[in-house]
């Protein structure tokens, strides 16, 4: 049996792979998650969740697809909040054993 090797990941797709700014775009990523996971529990459709978010139907499928790149963190929190979710953003000093901040979001 051949063995495969594994290589053990940093717990950030994008840093795995090389983004330039990993923390951004996986914040990104789980905001639009978290708006699928909201259109999904309200049944909306993408032009019911767009007219709700003031957005095309075209940016509602991008934002589906994970096509972010015309979304900022700050716009994604802002459709959540059209889409009556409350963002909350929490600033703490970071661990002493780790070397710097981090971003990161936690849906409750």
């Amino acid at each position: 049996m051949k063995t495969i090797p594994v290589t053990q990941g940093s717990g950030n797709v994008f840093a795995d792979l090389g983004f330039d700014q990993p923390e951004e775009e996986l914040t990104k990523a789980k905001l639009a998650s978290l708006i699928r996971q909201v259109m999904r529990l309200n049944r909306l459709t993408q032009a019911n969740a767009g007219e709700l978010m003031g957005v095309d139907q075209p940016e509602v499928t991008a934002l589906l697809k994970g096509r972010l790149s015309g979304f900022s963190g700050e716009r994604l929190m802002r459709l959540l909040t059209t889409l009556g979710q409350d963002v909350k953003i929490t600033v703490r000093p970071k661990p002493l054993g780790r070397e710097r901040g981090r971003i990161q979001v936690v849906a409750l």
